[in-house]
Parts: C-alpha cells; structure tokens; sequence
C-alpha cells in the first residue's frame, strides 16, 4: 500500500479541475460523439426544471463542450441510445454502457424498503398492470396521456395523478426507460425496446458494484473524500462503497492523500500519475449551473475552493442573499463572482440581475474582456441578442464591463 502523499489545496483544485474538464482542452471529437464522451467522464449530468436560463442538464454540457447544441442531447438518447435517464446523484442522463450497474437499485424497486416508495406501491401498484399494457399495446405514451383524477388537488407533488405515480414507479424498478422527451416532457416504453441489444444486463456482484462507483466518484472528481464518493452516484449502500474503497487502497489502485496535513482524501494513481499539478499557464473563465457536477456538493465546494455557495431559489425573496438562479463564476482554479441571469426570450435579452464578485479578487485587469466575451457566448447561448445590466459589484468596475460587453457584442455580430 502507497504511503500518502500530501497536496497544496491549489494542486488539490487542479486536479479536481482537470478531471471535471475545466482546466485545459479535454481534446473532445466535435458533435455528439464529444457529448457522449463529457457525459461518460463525468458519469452522469443531473437533469433539472428550472428554465430561467438553459436547464442544467444542457449548461453542464454546453460549459465543457461551447458547440453544444440540446439537439445533440435529444439524439443521443432517443436515437443513438448512447445515454438512458436513471437516478443517479439525482435525476440523471448516464452512459448507457453503464446500465447494469443500475440493476440492483431497480430490484430494490421491487419490494422497496423506503417508507416513500412503499406509500407509492400500496396506493397506486394496482395500477401498474394496467399501465404496463396499454404502453406495450399503443407505444410511448407520457403521464398526459393518463386521465388525472378529479378529485385530486393539482399542482402539488404529493398529489400526482395515480397513474403518473404507476409510470414513475414502473420506471424506477426498470420496467420501462424513457425514451424521449417532448417538451421536456418524458415519454416511457418498455425496456426491451429501448434497450439495445449490446448492453450488457449482467447483475453486478456487490463488490464489483463498489469497485465501479468508486472508480467513477474518482475519475470524476479527481480528488475526493470518503462522504464524497458515497454521494456521488446514489446506487450502493455506504458499507458497500467505503468497502470498494479500502479494496483498492491496499491494491494500490486508490492512494490516499492529504489536502495541507488534512487527511481523509483518496485519488486514482492513475490520476496523480498523469495529471497537472502546476498552474494553469492561461486561465479560463466558466459560468457555472448551480447542478454543475463541480460544486453540486456544497461542502466540497467550501473546503476545496473557500466558496460558500446555496442555491437560493427556493428561498422567499427576503431571504435571498445573492439572487434567485445564481452562477458561480471559475477563474482559472478560482471561484470568484456570482452572476444572477434571466433569459428573456421573448425579446432576447439577457437581464443581469445581480453580479458580485468575491471581496479579495482584485485581477481584473486580465480577467473582465475573457469574461465580457463568455458573456456574450452565454448569452447567445440563451437564444439572447443584448445584455443588459441591473446591478454590479463592486460598482467601479460595472461600466468598464459593459463597456467591453458592448464591444464583443459587435464582434460577434460582425463575426
């Protein structure tokens, strides 16, 4: 067994930065190949509703990969079934290639040990048999093309109609897959003819389970603690995990380190082997979704960069500190602002509702046209023409910005 070996917080952001594709140019093959190639490195894009910008799953994927197209994610899964729709760290797009490692939190589906699922079955389970045929008999259908109950109060999660909560439950222990989305909207079919026939539907043994989630927790982050890699990917129990962890310590495959003498991280040897350690030579600037598998976890994002960051959506207003969808904003290894966007569409305009940047940054010299220009290119990428400015701060440096907005705007006008 390796002995451990001890990082600077700063090597330790490098190398969490590099596995998750923010460092330098992952090298990616253009169009969907190099879509699926993000989502399998990754190990899964967490899919999300909320549209007061591009939904998360498509800002993920478009942060890594700026020729992006959602259409590419649609064909991917509806076509080329190179990616499947499971739970993940939470909702999902996955690999397919990794299906089997999702058996056995289906089967647990099946008599579910979860006091939610088990209300679920007793209430609509009766159903499922019903639901199951008219799918197999009539093709994809979605929960719209079920009769709601009348007599249920809309709107409210706890009152799905019962044939939506067939469908989900039918789903969740894999007797259907999603198939498309329309509108966002899931349309399910069976299993068998979503799946292909290449993908290898072998139980994996509990061990080997443990071993692959570990393998993605590591290769995904880089560098991660224990807690981290059990909530990475939500498909074993933390026993099962943590026993995969040790496994590969005392093969040597896993190497524990240290972040400034504190311990409790594990890496890859591969990856210390391979990846940077020194500092990036040109950095680059990043608006990051709130899902973005970087700072999903909001310890790891504390301790790791020293950025305390919430998603404040769900708050009242009042109680909002920074603004209703915020994004980080990456600097090179440096989380440094918080940026709070709302497409407007309709007249295809970006609003700025709130830009702050972190008290100690003081480079702006170098960073505002690179972040000006990622701007304009999210912008863009919002189906949005102009962009528009509520608040900055610190207010010095808000008419310069704007200034250099406008100028890339007409750069990307005159191409």
């Amino acid at each position: 067994m390796t002995e451990s070996i001890d990082l600077t917080r700063e090597q330790a952001v490098r190398l969490s930065l590099d596995s998750q594709m923010l460092l330098d140019d992952p090298g990616l093959p253009e169009g969907r190949e190099g879509v699926a190639l993000t989502i399998e490195r990754l190990g899964y894009i967490q899919i999300d509703t909320i549209s007061v910008v591009q939904r998360a799953h498509h800002h993920t994927l478009w942060t890594r990969f700026p020729d992006y197209d959602p259409e590419m994610l649609y064909t991917l899964q509806a076509k080329d079934r190179r990616i499947f729709e499971f739970w993940g760290h939470a909702a999902s797009y996955l690999p397919m290639n990794d299906y089997r490692y999702y058996l056995p939190r289906m089967r647990n589906f099946i008599d579910p040990k979860d006091k939610w699922a088990k209300q679920r079955l007793r209430k609509c389970g009766h159903l499922m048999d019903d639901v199951l045929g008219r799918i197999r008999n009539e093709g994809p259908l979605g929960s719209k093309d079920f009769k709601s109950n009348p007599d249920a109060e809309s709107g409210k999660w706890w009152d799905w109609k019962p044939a939506k909560i067939a469908l989900e439950l039918l789903f969740w222990r894999g007797d259907l897959m999603v198939t498309e989305r329309r509108n966002f909207h899931r349309m399910y079919d069976l299993t068998e003819r979503v799946l292909p026939d290449s993908v290898d539907t072998s139980m994996p043994f509990e061990d080997e389970l443990g071993r692959f989630l570990v393998h993605r927790a590591l290769s995904s982050y880089g560098i991660a603690t224990g807690k981290e890699i059990v909530n990475h990917l939500h498909a074993a129990s933390r026993e099962t995990i943590l026993n995969a962890v040790q496994e590969l310590v005392d093969e040597d495959v896993v190497i524990k380190v240290s972040v400034e003498n504190e311990g409790g991280y594990y890496v890859l040897s591969d990856t210390i082997q391979n990846s940077p350690l020194s500092p990036c030579a040109a950095p680059k600037v990043f608006l990051l979704s709130p899902f973005d598998n970087l700072i999903i976890q909001r310890d790891r994002t504390s301790r790791l960069f020293g950025f305390d960051y919430a998603l404040e959506c769900y708050l009242p207003k009042e109680k909002r500190k920074h603004g209703y969808y915020v994004l980080p904003v990456l600097w090179g290894d440096r989380l440094i602002g918080r940026l709070d966007p709302k497409a407007d569409r309709k007249n295809r305009r970006m609003i700025i509702r709130n830009l702050r940047f972190e008290p100690d940054f003081d480079g702006y010299d170098e960073f505002l046209m690179p972040f000006a220009r990622k701007l304009v290119d999210f912008a863009t990428f919002n189906g949005c023409e102009k962009i528009e400015f509520n608040e900055v701060e610190p207010r010095t440096i808000g008419a310069l910005l704007k200034q250099l907005v406008r100028e890339s705007e007409r750069e990307k006008r005159d191409g």
